[in-house]
């Protein structure tokens, strides 16, 4: 085992004539994925890692959590059996082996095989539930926190956890079922009531039916895909967002970025064996329902009115083949909010429509007519074909505004992801005379300043940026340089931005090999991060973000989120500061902050979003459920409770909002689909609590 080899760095340029010199031709294509994958990371990652026993136990503790994320199949004397390994996959990456690989994935394969019986068993006979309640008939309770779990002694007790588990299921499953039965009751006094007796019969029947299709899938996984996840482990150690793409994830990847998604537009991740929701793309069906939210997990999934399919632990690429579907047809999700309540939300799939991601404003009228521009993502024409660029749509916002005599602009950057580094420089010049936006580091320490590019500014009144969690990279960006300037406000619902200051790039693994080797193509691809981006002011928006000026709390905001969270992230580090001078600003933070604090005291919808963030924060804490299922039930009516209670309030327009088109923008008579469009989104901005406050921070800036 290597005790220490430090990865030699090699000129991008000169990768692809070194790899058959450096490398022995290898007839295994898995093994030549090993050695390209290496290579690249080698020459390109931002900071390459020394390949010894660190790095190895690194690996391995990821590759173990990848195949048994929730302790549900390795014994302790299976993880014992691999410990032997620990410190040996350095030796297997640097020889192109794949040993510890292999032996895990045997491993797991058999548990799988055997654990399969145990459902069947368990679910053949009633649980141990008694009297007309459903009381258990002992006290037991279930850590739902597979992090705080540890791995079962023996099979013993892993066939006692599986048995927890699935009463759990089956006691969920009861209570839905008591819920939709009660809904149909109401309706209609002809609905025959089943008793709780018949009804556990029923879950049973449900949770056996999704087991047996969780095994299958468990059963389709190919050796391909577990190899790809193993990569992965490997490339999670550098840094969460460079990757493994294997071909087919290749080709997921690239019609990502084409700026076209089918189906509901909500990209997902497995999480501790959940599927969550990543983000919410914007102009989406899913954005346009507006339900569903980044960090919700997908527990069912129903094609419309159809029985719902139990989706734990099934394989990602599964789960989104079910979501998946024609333009017009319904699906249904079962979600898990991050408080712990579940909630059904229709969908109707839809293509987003690329205008829907573009730039747009309006006017909001009141004690000073405020202009607001509202900005889903930095887009460009990547390709050089006269397409849009976002840079330069906002110059046309800006424009529109100024023309309308405003007193002020909020510009909205929330859950906005980033995109065009070029287009965020430019932007940034539209409010900032001249000077320095943003500072990129290379991999060596090289480090290149992006200025602004056009003298002056196009708009130099009042300014308020609205960011929370989900604004990243080159949101981030475009705050700080806001911010480092003293240039406008900083208005945050969540303590940080997202904290994603790094770049990446896709490197073709097929580059690597030589005419002899072509017949292994492909290879598949690496997503591997390069650059790192810096404030002006010398410190990094990477792990932690751009903290606001204010915060308006969120039902989230007591939660960790954002970079900080992930596996392996980059450090956050200071480089010398640009050469920048500040502005004088002509407004006091700590004037606009302590006015904001004392209307949000009085404020009803902010003192209920302060409740709700506090109860989530103590449910997202408590992990362990009561397998009494009239505390379970008790527990999930209280969540539902309050949670309407806190929507319907939500839902209500806010008084002193009074939204106004701009001419330039109005839709033909004929056009009822952009008229509709418009007509909804202005709806959801009456909704909008934070906007309700941004405009009064506005108000009283000069």
């Amino acid at each position: 085992m290597t005790k220490s080899k430090k990865i030699v760095f090699i000129v991008p340029i000169v990768l692809l004539a070194l790899a058959s010199f450096t490398y022995k031709f290898y007839s295994d294509k898995e093994s030549s994925i090993d050695k390209s994958l290496m290579a690249n990371l080698a020459a390109l990652h931002y900071a390459p890692k020394d390949i010894n026993d660190a790095f190895s136990e690194e690996v391995y503790k990821q590759y173990i959590k990848a195949i048994d994320g929730s302790k549900k199949f390795l014994t302790q004397e299976d993880v014992d059996a691999l410990e032997k390994y620990k410190h040996s996959v350095d030796d297997d990456i640097n020889s192109g082996k794949l040993d510890f690989f292999d032996k895990a994935t045997d491993i797991v394969t058999k548990r799988i095989e055997e654990t399969q019986n145990y459902y069947k068993e368990i679910l053949d006979k009633p649980f141990a539930f008694t009297g007309s309640e459903f009381n258990s008939a002992k006290e037991e309770q279930m850590e739902t926190d597979s992090k705080k779990l540890k791995h079962c002694k023996n099979k013993t007790e892993l066939k006692e956890s599986w048995k927890k588990y699935l009463k759990y299921l089956v006691m969920s499953n009861v209570y839905d079922l008591s819920e939709a039965q009660d809904k149909a009751h109401e309706k209609s006094d002809t609905v025959k009531i089943k008793s709780m007796e018949q009804l556990e019969i029923d879950a049973r029947k449900k949770v056996n039916k999704t087991m047996t299709t969780y095994f299958k899938n468990l059963k389709g996984i190919t050796r391909t895909d577990r190899l790809s996840s193993y990569f992965n482990c490997i490339t999670d150690v550098f840094d969460p967002h460079t990757n493994y793409l294997a071909p087919k994830d290749k080709a997921e990847f690239d019609a990502s970025m084409s700026g076209q998604f089918f189906g509901i537009g909500a990209q997902l991740q497995v999480k501790d064996d959940y599927v969550q929701v990543k983000e919410i793309i914007l102009g989406s069906a899913s954005y346009k329902q507006g339900q569903l939210k980044a960090d919700d997990i997908i527990l069912k999934v129903a094609q419309g009115a159809e029985e719902a399919v139990d989706i734990a632990n099934m394989r990602l690429d599964d789960v989104v083949q079910l979501i998946r579907g024609k333009k017009g047809t319904e699906v249904r999700l079962t979600i898990k909010k991050p408080d712990g309540s579940t909630v059904i939300i229709p969908i109707l799939r839809d293509v987003v429509v690329i205008e829907d991601s573009y730039a747009k404003s309006v006017i909001l009228k009141g004690k000073r007519n405020i202009g607001y521009i509202y900005l889903p993502g930095f887009y460009a024409d990547f390709n050089g074909n006269g397409g849009r660029t976002c840079s330069k749509d906002i110059r046309i916002e800006l424009e529109k505004l100024k023309k309308a005599n405003v007193d002020g602009i909020i510009l909205d950057l929330r859950y906005n992801g980033g995109g065009s580094l070029n287009d965020v420089v430019d932007m940034a010049g539209l409010f900032i005379d001249k000077g320095p936006m943003v500072q990129v580091k290379e991999r060596g320490g090289r480090i290149q300043t992006y200025d602004d590019r056009d003298a002056g500014t196009v708009y130099d009144g009042p300014l308020s940026i609205m960011v929370n969690s989900g604004s990243a990279s080159a949101s981030e960006i475009m705050a700080a340089a806001i911010q480092d300037y003293k240039r406008g406000l900083i208005i945050g619902t969540s303590p940080a931005t997202y904290g994603k200051g790094t770049v990446q790039r896709v490197y073709d693994l097929d580059n690597t090999l030589t005419s002899l080797q072509s017949g292994m193509k492909p290879l598949g691809s690496a997503k591997i991060t390069c650059q790192k981006f810096y404030r002006v002011n010398g410190g990094t928006t990477q792990l932690r973000g751009v903290i606001p000026d204010i915060v308006l709390p969120d039902p989230y905001y007591l939660l960790d989120r954002g970079e900080k969270e992930t596996d392996y992230p980059l450090t956050w580090d200071e480089i010398p500061q640009a050469n920048y001078k500040a502005l004088k600003p002509n407004f006091n933070i700590e004037k606009l902050r302590s006015h904001s604090a004392d209307r949000l005291k009085k404020n009803e919808g902010f003192a209920m979003l302060e409740e709700a963030a506090k109860r989530v924060k103590r449910q997202k804490d408590s992990t362990v459920v009561s397998l009494n299922y009239e505390k379970y039930s008790a527990e999930q009516k209280r969540y539902k409770a309050e949670n309407k209670k806190l929507n319907d309030y939500l839902e209500k327009e806010i008084p002193g909002i009074d939204i106004e088109g701009l001419k330039e923008d109005a839709p033909s008579a004929n056009d009822t689909i952009k008229i509709r469009k418009n007509n909804d989104w202005i709806k959801l901005l009456k909704k909008d609590i934070y906007l309700s406050e941004t405009i009064q921070i506005m108000n009283e800036m000069k």
